[in-house]
């Protein structure tokens, strides 16, 4: 799909602020503990999770991470359900028994979060042979993090995938932090080169510049679909909070003046909204009235979901199976 009038521009920027709007109040949530549990905020990598998902159809499947709204939004979720299962409500999108590290959105292709670091590789991949034995043309696209390449799963999987010929896309979401350690003291040598290591043809881009990341997502998913994959990608990007709601002093371990540099000079929705402008594409007005739009709706999302019922006791063990 053409990434290249006014329609599709429009939508990338309007899932960024969606993101961005959702993560706010979610924090805000945590923050008047009024949300059960942690959570991990993706304010900062919006341009990774919209490039990627506007490059797939409802059809392609997506596993995700522990920091995983970004792409549960990004792949079609609403925000309704989205609230109501981070508060534990019945209308959530897993009944409320997810929450926020669990979420998941079949509907639309997303396979779930994963709590376990590195979790969902397996998952992909399987879903990707799946497409492959059913011939149906889908692709599967694994997120992770920058710290999630330590994790032998990964390997295992990379090799199977490339044996095999899989249509997976292994996106790396490279935030510079691994929890409270910087990627360069947790991963030796290169990590395009682990999976060039298997033959598997990689590709670095600016996780902050959404069009670098649709443009090279639609090459992938492409090559996917006629059978050329797997791929791997290594996305440049940045989060604006801590590892989790509860990590506010970070002055140990990250500096103030490189959150604020990256805020200032490198955020994907503004640096974007500036582009769309120098385009001519949509005025300062309309990108105010956008955003206040999604700021509205999800105010009122998040009043529905307070509202909202929970679970009937007697659900306790629904959904829960057994070998």
């Amino acid at each position: 799909m053409s990434k290249t009038n006014t329609e599709d521009y429009l939508r990338m920027y309007t899932q960024m602020v969606r993101i961005r709007a959702f993560e706010d109040n979610a924090n805000q949530l945590y923050l008047s503990a009024k949300m059960p549990g942690l959570t991990h905020m993706y304010s900062g990598q919006e341009a990774v999770a919209v490039g990627i998902c506007e490059a797939l159809t409802p059809e392609d499947k997506i596993t995700s991470t522990h920091r995983g709204h970004g792409h549960c939004v990004a792949k079609g979720a609403n925000f309704r359900e989205m609230f109501c299962e981070l508060l534990g409500k019945e209308e959530g999108y897993c009944r409320g028994k997810g929450g926020s590290m669990h979420i998941a959105d079949q509907g639309n292709g997303n396979l779930g979060a994963n709590a376990i670091v590195g979790g969902s590789m397996g998952i992909a991949t399987g879903a990707a042979m799946s497409a492959k034995m059913q011939k149906n043309g889908r692709v599967a696209v694994c997120f992770f993090g920058d710290g999630a390449t330590a994790q032998g799963l990964w390997y295992e999987v990379m090799n199977m995938a490339a044996l095999w010929g899989l249509p997976v896309i292994y996106a790396c979401e490279n935030n510079g932090y691994s929890e409270y350690t910087k990627t360069e003291e947790i991963a030796a040598g290169s990590i395009t080169a682990r999976a060039e290591a298997f033959g598997i043809e990689s590709f670095e881009v600016d996780g902050q510049d959404v069009l670098a990341v649709n443009q090279l997502t639609q090459k992938l998913v492409e090559r996917c679909r006629k059978g050329e994959g797997p791929f791997f990608m290594n996305l440049k990007t940045y989060r604006y909070h801590g590892h989790h709601v509860g990590d506010i002093n970070r002055d140990y371990y990250r500096a103030k003046d490189e959150e604020a540099e990256w805020k200032t000079t490198r955020d994907p929705i503004t640096n974007f909204g500036k582009w769309l402008e120098s385009e001519k594409i949509v005025t300062t007005d309309e990108l105010v009235e956008i955003n206040e739009k999604i700021r509205k709706e999800a105010e009122d999302a998040v009043a529905y979901a307070l509202d909202a019922k929970y679970p009937d006791v007697s659900e306790v063990d629904m959904h829960v199976y057994a070998a």
